[in-house]
């Protein structure tokens, strides 16, 4: 399945331990705070900011009505600078032509810019399997990989590590292949940062593959665009002899007009800041570097053909939703079971794979309703109603056994008027329990039961009538 985590429990199992990990929740509410404070202050600073995102959501809503137009430009783009365009329908296709075009270099190692597409399609296990090393370069995504590790956000993918975990896993995994643990190493965050550039510069001198995603392409000139704060990403866009990008069909923008509008919201939304440290574009082959374009569907056009749904393929990646939702601060993004984790996971995942499994069906309910998401998104993606659309669909489709037994009960209650007076007298004279038994306990536990009247209504009418 699409980007989902093997073996991980429906949501409610995988959060009822994420909420009893008070250190996962204070790292999560200490990070997801800090960001959103910067984030506050840095939108508070565009005064046009609703235009923006008005401007933004237009943008992507025309390119998703032409999309096989702009697609088609896209790919002439390219091409036409150089450049070779590919196609794949899923991930097996996806990971099959990366694999393959590594392969033809000879070479066995990659390095890798942070790519959310790539880790959707299991690029990183598919090249394990053909006996090809990925290696992850953005600081992040390296701590969880030589932690051996899942992302749980989409900006910081190890959100969740405080920065004495970070310390221990660097100094049990950088000690391997022969090298010596890093001496002295802090968790100070400059000593980190230092000994990560360290354990990753020999990697950017001698790969002769980079493997990306990319933000934004241009259709217009075919150009690709990479947003970061590190560098790293630079590194590995421009040193290799090979570049391999893997991009989401929904990944283009008309014009650079258009990505104008982008570049000012994207880092407000993502890191608070007014513009990201590096932004790299490029167009086709570039100073002698062979350059391949994947472009992915797996499953996105099947999305598209939903008239509410759709709108999740306006997602920037900002990861804005995520700093914002209340669930995700007390869950965390493993809880979500797939690398889209928290409000724009809920609605994306069970639509790229379907509602194949309890996973998938039980995102959708992993929300409050409160909207917040909604507020954040900088190209206005209406998430609650997006969730509220795929929970008619999780029932329409069968919904759980549970909550249709309760619900026949309840309907066979409610059209009878006999039935529901019965229940009425038996709840005053019974008076249930402030805390309800079994499963129902889940809800008393947090709310109080309403004592039920001693005479129903019914009965008080026709006696006083």
């Amino acid at each position: 399945m699409s980007g989902t985590f093997v073996g991980m429990p429906a949501f409610p199992a995988a959060s009822a331990r994420a909420v009893d990990d008070a250190r996962l929740r204070r790292n999560l509410r200490h990070a997801t705070r800090t960001i959103r404070g910067k984030r506050a202050a840095a939108v508070a600073e565009q005064p046009d900011w609703d235009r923006l995102r008005a401007a933004g959501a237009a943008i992507k809503n025309r390119v998703l009505r032409h999309l096989d137009v702009y697609l088609e430009r896209l790919e002439e783009s390219v091409t036409r600078a150089g450049g070779h365009v590919h196609w794949a329908a899923d991930a097996a296709e996806a990971n099959r032509i990366v694999t393959d075009l590594v392969r033809a270099t000879g070479e066995t190692e990659v390095v890798k810019v942070k790519s959310m597409a790539t880790q959707e399609i299991g690029l990183n296990e598919a090249l394990e399997r053909a006996g090809i090393t990925a290696y992850e370069t953005d600081l992040a995504e390296l701590i969880v990989q030589l932690g051996e590790d899942r992302p749980s956000h989409i900006l910081v993918p190890a959100v969740h590590r405080n920065r004495a975990e970070i310390r221990e896993i660097f100094a049990r995994a950088m000690a391997g292949r022969g090298r010596p643990a890093p001496d002295g190493l802090t968790d100070d965050p400059a000593a980190l940062a230092e000994a990560a550039r360290l354990h990753l510069r020999e990697r950017f001198l001698s790969a002769k593959v980079g493997v990306s995603g990319a933000n934004f392409a241009v259709a217009d000139t075919g150009t690709l665009v990479v947003v970061e704060s590190e560098g790293n990403g630079r590194m590995c866009l421009t040193l290799p002899e090979t570049l391999i990008s893997v991009v989401g069909i929904e990944k283009i923008v008309p014009s650079w007009r258009d990505l104008e509008v982008f570049l000012q919201t994207l880092p407000r939304s993502s890191t608070g800041e007014r513009m990201n440290p590096y932004t790299s574009t490029w167009t086709g082959a570039v100073e002698g570097q062979e350059f391949h374009l994947v472009l992915l569907d797996n499953g996105r056009t099947d999305v598209l053909a939903d008239e509410v749904g759709r709108q999740a393929l306006r997602c920037i990646r900002c990861s804005a939703c995520l700093n914002v939702c209340p669930v995700y601060e007390q869950a965390g993004g493993h809880a979500y079971g797939s690398v889209y984790p928290g409000p724009i996971g809920a609605i994306l995942t069970p639509q790229l794979n379907g509602l194949a499994s309890e996973l998938e069906e039980s995102l959708p309910y992993a929300s409050t309703l409160c909207g917040a998401c909604y507020d954040a998104c900088p190209v206005e993606i209406n998430i609650p109603e997006v969730l509220l659309d795929l929970r008619a669909k999780v029932v329409s489709s069968g919904g759980h056994r549970g909550e249709r037994l309760a619900m026949g009960a309840a309907r066979r209650v409610l059209e009878s008027p006999a039935l529901l007076a019965a229940g009425q007298r038996a709840a005053g004279r019974l008076r249930p329990p402030r805390r309800l038994p079994g499963p129902l306990a889940a809800w008393t536990d947090t709310r109080d039961v309403p004592a039920p009247p001693r005479e129903p209504f019914r009965d008080w009418w026709r006696r006083n009538r």
